[in-house]
C-alpha cells in the first residue's frame, strides 16, 4: 500500500469512529442565558476577551479538563461572554460581574459559584465540579 493511499484510508477511518470531540461553547447574545436555564440546564459561562492572557490561560485549563472528563461538555451548557461586548449588558450588571476572566456557574435562579482572575487547575475544577453536582442531581 501506498503512503498516501495509506494516510487517506487511516483519515476517513478516524473520522467515521466515535469519538469524544469537544464541543465548542456557545457564543452569548442576549436571552441565551435566561432561555437555558428556563430550560434547566446549569450554565458555565466564561467573561473574557481575545487579548486577555488570564483568560487563554483558564481557557488552557478549562479544554484540558473537559478532555479529562467528557461528563463536563455532555451535562453543562457553557457559554463565552465576549468581554468587550458585552462588559455592559443586563446580564453581567445583574451578575455583579467585575472583570474578564471570570468564570460563573448558574441553575436556575442560583450562582452556584465563580472564579475571578484565577488559573489554577484546582480551583476551575471545583468550579467544573460543582457545576456538574447541580447538572446531575
Amino acid at each position: 500500500m501506498k503512503r498516501r493511499d495509506f494516510l487517506i484510508l487511516t483519515g476517513a477511518a478516524a473520522a467515521t469512529l466515535p469519538f469524544a470531540a469537544q464541543a465548542a461553547p456557545l457564543d452569548y447574545t442576549p436571552g441565551l442565558v435566561d432561555k437555558h436555564l428556563k430550560a434547566g440546564d446549569t450554565v458555565f459561562l466564561d467573561f473574557k476577551a481575545s487579548w486577555c492572557s488570564t483568560c487563554a490561560a483558564q481557557e488552557r485549563v478549562l479544554d484540558a479538563l473537559k478532555a479529562e472528563n467528557p461528563a463536563y461538555e455532555r451535562k453543562i451548557t457553557f457559554i463565552n461572554v465576549d468581554w468587550d461586548t458585552y462588559s455592559k449588558d443586563a446580564m453581567t450588571i445583574s451578575l455583579n460581574i467585575p472583570r474578564r476572566s471570570t468564570l460563573v456557574v448558574l441553575k436556575g435562579d442560583q450562582e452556584l459559584g465563580r472564579v475571578v482572575a484565577q488559573t489554577s487547575t484546582a480551583s476551575i475544577k471545583a468550579l467544573l465540579d460543582t457545576a456538574l453536582g447541580a447538572a446531575t442531581a
